[in-house]
């Protein structure tokens, strides 16, 4: 299980602005395989995960666009009940804090796929892999 790119991005919260943001990546191909967005202060927070990284940061530089990029852990899981649950479980059980969680497809297999903004990612990923074959 990899670790992936995550882009943060600040958006004016406002109608149409996120709709904008992701036309611009979708006409040049970048495909958002997962994706949050929410409300902070007068502004939009806009998290995903593109399957074109290096395309998606072109892009947001282009559009002289305010954003973060980090990294994140990236676990496939089946979906069934209990699942997060137990990956959640296993990463409290490590004393890794998870300040976030989204899930997304898998392109072309539509396999779960759930992303962790968590304190150590490095230390996150064996246990999640664990938690994963365990399934």
């Amino acid at each position: 299980m990899p670790t992936t790119k995550e882009f943060t991005v600040l958006l004016e919260d406002r109608p149409g602005t996120l709709g904008r943001i992701c036309r611009t990546l979708a006409d040049r191909n970048v495909n958002i395989l997962a994706f949050q967005s929410l409300p902070i202060g007068g502004k939009g927070i806009f998290r995903f995960v593109a399957d074109n990284p290096m395309t998606a940061k072109t892009v947001l530089d282009s559009e002289k666009t305010t954003y973060l990029e980090t990294e994140i852990a990236q676990v496939k899981t089946t979906h069934r009940p209990g699942e997060l649950a137990r990956m959640a479980a296993r990463l409290g059980e490590a004393n890794i804090n998870i300040n976030y969680a989204y899930c997304g497809l898998e392109t072309g297999t539509n396999t779960p796929l759930v992303f962790f903004g968590v304190t150590e990612v490095a230390r996150a990923i064996p246990i999640l892999e664990q938690a994963a074959a365990a399934a």
